[in-house]
């Protein structure tokens, strides 16, 4: 890492509860691709003085998370496609004062139903009706997906979230039986619920892969669950990973190789 000097590029994050990961992943490959940058996490009570501020002080990127990233769009000066769709921002890069908007979480969910194949002709359950959650059934719809079901105890939010891309909603766990299952809440997420299996080992049974966008830690009660049973999994430190990525690149201009964001990712998580 350079020396601070007054020339150093910032990039920061804007979190309800901050974390160490996103700040070890960017400043890891800032170091090895010797970037004169640095990243540091934040959180507010004043989203928008801390976005004036992104804006005033050149501050070059800034990761959003919950609970600032439906908020935050009304303080930028354009708002990209992949954060248009599902009304959700995560990340901002500052140019010359102008700030636009992308989610790449978006990016990243629909990068994964790719690489891992999952046919679009599968039924797919998604748990949880938040940002996140918005960004996972949109790339379920971009990627050609017509049987899923929100199942979301929040009634109002999940209806909206079900309606909006012509899909199903349930407020109590249906029968077991869907292909692909997906969990988007903080069920199995370190703190409170870290014991809390966000699905049943019947759900688990009935599926074809399983899919946990939890971070931390990345082996959630879903997904030693599913693991023990012999399903695919698909994990939320991919998910991390990947967005943290295309953040990166946004960011910087600079590409980066699966190689890198692998050992970044495991940097991130010691």
């Amino acid at each position: 890492m350079p020396i601070l000097n007054k020339d150093m590029s910032l990039c920061i994050s804007l979190s309800g509860r901050p974390s160490n990961i996103g700040t070890r992943f960017h400043n890891f490959l800032y170091e090895e691709l010797e970037l004169n940058f640095i990243y540091k996490a934040f959180s507010t009570e004043d989203l928008a003085g801390a976005i004036a501020g992104v804006r005033a002080l050149g501050i070059r990127g800034c990761s959003v998370s919950m609970p600032f990233k439906e908020d935050v769009m009304a303080m930028v000066d354009e708002i990209e496609p992949s954060a248009a769709a599902i009304e959700s921002v995560n990340t901002i890069v500052n140019t010359n004062g102008r700030l636009v908007a992308s989610n790449t979480d978006f990016e990243a969910i629909a990068t994964l139903i790719a690489r891992h194949e999952l046919d679009k002709n599968h039924s797919v359950l998604v748990r949880g009706s938040g940002g996140m959650a918005k960004a996972v059934v949109a790339a379920f719809r971009d990627a050609g997906f017509e049987d899923l079901t929100v199942l979301a105890r929040n009634e109002s939010a999940g209806a909206e979230l079900a309606q909006k891309y012509n899909y199903k909603h349930v407020v109590s766990d249906p029968a077991p039986g869907h292909q692909i299952i997906v969990n988007v809440t903080p069920l199995g997420m370190n703190g409170a619920q870290s014991e809390v299996q966000s699905f049943s080992d019947e759900h688990i049974a009935s599926a074809e892969a399983v899919f946990d966008v939890v971070a931390f830690p990345s082996e959630t009660p879903l997904i030693r669950a599913a693991a023990k049973a012999g399903k695919p999994v698909i994990t939320g430190a991919e998910v991390i990973a990947l967005q943290a990525a295309a953040q990166f690149e946004k960011y910087t201009g600079q590409s980066v190789t699966d190689d890198q964001v692998a050992r970044a990712s495991e940097f991130s998580r010691q």
